[in-house]
């Protein structure tokens, strides 16, 4: 049974890279012209028509930027357990300028959205000699399986195709069934994405042709062709959103009758919302996340606090193992792995919630975890010039009851 069912995700995988016709800009215009996914609604997804829903761009937006603005630096592991910051050439590509025209900020929020929408995002290793010096985006990438295990990557560049080995690419994987690749939410999520895209598109239709009056007019006789064409003419002068409010004059026994016709009636709005919490549950963003409350929830309190921290520990953070994993792999040198890694500081979400860092650091106070030196640094505040600002401190609260009032200097 298992060994049929990996048969079939290979199937998908290769009818998914077959529509696609490669990999594409996020941007780029060639987006439309890749063939896309079709849906049961009837659209066909691409990543350009993807992020013109507004639930798929925020998603796509809000996890990027975070992991892309998260403090992150290179360490080296020491003998003792502990860690040291390393200042290199490697992590000055890490962390400041991965290659001329980037920062570290736009290069990883390109690569996470290209991951988070493709399943994969591509760079290329740029060297000289045998010392890695940059990483540049790269799009219109096919990542080929070879038979011995492994990747090589074909490229289309403006109209040529060339060959890349994996030990020119850097190639980030998102979530997968394990043969190396990741799966593309724009692909498997095509219908959910299609179904939003034809919403957006019903409700436009119905705002844009609607007669806003909102009503009929009735006759009790019968009209010749010459008098529907005037009164058609007549009440083209009454439709779109900018002719709300104008006032139908009748004559010749019309008479106007009052209907109800607006999004709700037909189910546009009911649809969606669900469209939003849909496209959400693929992305794995929940949906106040990007501003959607769910029926009966608030926009603020403890429940939503609760609900981001739950986005931070089941969302972004396997995120940012998946890309610490990767550079640990392909980027740290050969004779470096198991002491140098690349890290990102957990402890940068918390600045959202000052209460909860406040609490935090108040606790590795207290228990002797952290000195105030140290407390400080998580401020981003100047260290304190005062000896004792980096000592250990704990706090004592119980003593003997025949220790009360004595003076322990």
């Amino acid at each position: 049974m298992i060994r049929y069912i990996k048969a079939a995700m290979r199937g998908v995988k290769a009818e998914l890279a077959a529509g696609e016709s490669g990999w594409v800009s996020l941007t780029s215009s060639d987006a439309l012209a890749a063939g896309g996914y079709a849906s049961h609604a009837g659209k066909t997804v691409t990543p350009k028509s993807a992020m013109q829903v507004s639930a798929v761009f925020d998603c796509v937006r809000k996890t990027s930027e975070v992991v892309s603005t998260l403090p992150a630096a290179l360490y080296e592991r020491q003998a003792d357990g502990s860690k040291k910051r390393i200042d290199n050439e490697l992590s000055d590509l890490l962390t400041r300028s991965p290659n001329s025209s980037q920062t570290a900020t736009e290069f990883w929020e390109g690569d996470v959205a290209q991951t988070i929408l493709r399943g994969n995002g591509y760079a290329e290793r740029l060297f000289v000699g045998n010392r890695l010096v940059g990483l540049r985006p790269m799009f219109g990438v096919t990542p080929k399986i070879m038979d011995g295990g492994g990747f090589k990557y074909s490229i289309n560049d403006r109209g040529k195709t060339s060959e890349m080995p994996a030990s020119k690419v850097f190639h980030l994987r998102g979530f997968g069934p394990g043969d190396g690749l990741g799966m593309s939410a724009i692909a498997y999520g095509a219908h959910s994405i299609g179904s939003a895209l034809a919403a957006d598109e019903t409700s436009g239709s119905v705002f844009s042709n609607m007669m806003m009056p909102s009503g009929v007019l009735e006759s009790d006789g019968t009209l010749t062709p010459e008098q529907r064409e005037q009164l058609q003419a007549m009440l083209s002068g009454f439709v779109g959103s900018s002719k709300a409010g104008k006032t139908l004059i009748m004559e010749a026994g019309l008479k106007h009758r009052s209907i109800q016709m607006n999004p709700e009636d037909a189910q546009l709005l009911e649809t969606r919302r669900f469209s939003v919490e849909d496209v959400c549950r693929w992305f794995g963003v929940p949906p106040i996340i990007i501003g959607h409350a769910a029926e009966g929830q608030t926009m603020w309190g403890s429940g939503v606090e609760a609900i981001m921290l739950s986005w931070l520990t089941l969302g972004i953070n396997p995120l940012l193992k998946r890309i610490e994993a990767r550079i640990a792999k392909d980027l740290i040198p050969p004779a470096r792995r198991g002491t140098w890694f690349f890290e990102f500081n957990r402890e940068g979400m918390l600045q959202m919630d000052s209460k909860a860092k406040g609490e935090f650091l108040s606790k590795m106070g207290s228990s002797g975890t952290m000195t105030a030196n140290e407390r400080r640094a998580k401020l981003n505040l100047p260290p304190h010039e005062d000896p004792a600002a980096n000592a250990l401190t704990a706090q004592s609260a119980l003593v003997p009851l025949e220790d009360l009032g004595k003076d322990k200097t």
